[in-house]
């Protein structure tokens, strides 16, 4: 016990005097964060390399405790197993956080850097033995599990981290819950790994709430991200309720939602998953009239109850767990309800309303006539295919006029798209004025139409050659 308190206690004060010291360098040094009144609204530079404080408060309160056990006569070695696995793992992380705060690194190689720092966790014993109560005998899928945990909790708290005080302030409730957790299971290694986190983060507060004089920046964020991430990986193997990841999830429930949706926004939109856009939970509760502080106090109140339901699941030996999580699915629904995202609303519309469902159709047609039409077949036999399928698509009429084969169908009026095949003739379809169902399959069938004619009149044409 004398060792935790040593440890939260250095780990704060260092980090009350490491903070300011990193903020001057990085003033002096010009690494700051400059304003573009869009995504970054703060009105002037801010330094970014506020985890390079705690990264030095974390390492240098291990060392101070050292110091002080080693000075009195006991040995503290064998008590930080944990810590010790995890450092070079943790220098990889912050070393490629800290030289894209300063130069910039290509998405792909933090990536990169992020999984094999998650391997050399693996390696370490930081592995991912339980899901959901069910055991994870498999070792490659133990290991692809806990890699995928540890790389997208190392990246989400970076995605939230855009606003004064909120990816610090969620850390912190990540790194408390979880030391309480850990003495609740009397798990001294991982009190001892979560405690300095919690002290730092504590101390860096002091000078990263709204309004903010320093920011974490990728270091620091990449840091907690991959620390948490590692801390919940170890819940999951320590726990003695079986709890799985339900624990974890809970406790960074901010954080895995924010990144969750920002992956499948940018899946909707077709957008590359590293362009950073302003779709993040904290834009949008800004864009709502939010004030930097009142959304900081909402979100930390979110972090509060599923830390309490964290603890709460640990302390009732994992009863009434399914009650729990049905809870926690609706106060997310509901929270996405408000939040506002078009996206989601377009899908949905997309999933129930049909729209889907005459894609898929309109798009196995498609399949079919091209198939069809690339047979061996005549002129004659092709326009017979596409008397069939023209009326799929909303069509009320062609002229087909290709080589020799000249055909008429239905009624020519409205609006007309013509297709012109040099050498050969033309084909003619016509649509209704004013319709408006499936008007993208159409300009698709369109293009199919130009295409799969030309393929086929080329291909008559090699065999009246030969």
């Amino acid at each position: 016990m004398y060792s935790l308190i040593f440890l939260g206690f250095a780990s704060l004060v260092l980090s009350l005097v490491f903070t300011p010291l990193a903020r001057n360098t990085a003033l002096r040094l010009g690494w700051v964060d400059l304003p573009d009144q869009q995504r970054k609204i703060h009105s002037a530079p801010i330094p970014r390399i506020g985890g390079v404080a705690i990264f030095a408060s974390v390492i240098c309160s291990y060392g101070l405790l050292l110091i002080v056990r080693l000075s009195s006569g006991l040995i503290v070695w064998a008590d930080l197993p944990l810590a010790l696995r995890l450092l070079p793992a943790l220098l990889i992380v912050f070393g490629v956080g800290l030289v894209d705060d300063i130069v910039s690194v290509s998405p792909w190689i933090r990536l990169f850097a992020e999984s094999v720092a998650a391997i050399l966790a693996w390696h370490g014993g930081i592995q991912i033995i339980a899901i959901n109560g069910h055991s994870v005998s498999d070792r490659v899928f133990g290991f692809l599990v806990t890699v995928l945990w540890i790389v997208t909790c190392t990246n989400a708290i970076n995605l939230i981290d855009g606003v004064d005080g909120l990816a610090a302030g969620v850390g912190l409730f990540g790194a408390i819950t979880m030391f309480l957790a850990a003495l609740l299971e009397h798990n001294y290694a991982m009190a001892l790994a979560v405690l300095p986190l919690a002290g730092a983060l504590l101390g860096f507060l002091r000078f990263n709430f709204a309004p903010a004089s320093i920011f974490l920046g990728d270091c620091g964020s990449l840091t907690i991200g991959f620390l948490l991430g590692c801390f919940g990986a170890l819940w999951t193997e320590k726990s003695t309720t079986l709890l799985g990841l339900t624990a974890p999830l809970m406790v960074l429930a901010i954080p895995l939602l924010d990144i969750c949706l920002a992956v499948v926004r940018r899946f909707l939109r077709g957008e590359p998953f590293f362009v950073a856009d302003s779709g993040h939970i904290h834009h949008k509760l800004l864009s709502q009239g939010f004030s930097p502080r009142h959304l900081l106090f909402v979100l930390y109140g979110i972090c509060a109850v599923g830390s309490g339901a964290s603890l709460l699941l640990t302390i009732n030996h994992n009863q009434n767990r399914g009650f729990v999580l049905v809870l926690v699915v609706l106060a997310g629904w509901l929270g996405l309800q408000h939040l506002g995202y078009t996206e989601f609303s377009v899908a949905k519309k997309m999933v129930f309303g049909g729209t889907i469902r005459s894609v898929l159709s309109a798009q196995l047609a498609l399949e079919a006539f091209e198939q069809e039409v690339n047979k061996e077949m005549t002129l004659g036999q092709s326009w017979d295919v596409l008397c069939r399928t023209c009326p799929k698509f909303g069509f009320s009429g062609i002229v087909f006029e290709l080589d020799a084969v000249q055909r008429r169908w239905g009624n020519h009026t409205g609006w007309q798209a013509r297709i012109d095949f040099p050498g050969h003739g033309f084909i003619s379809v016509w649509r209704q004025s004013g319709t408006i169902n499936q008007g993208a399959a159409a300009v698709l069938f369109i293009d199919s139409l130009s295409r799969t004619f030309s393929q086929k009149l080329e291909a008559l044409e090699s065999v009246n050659n030969e």
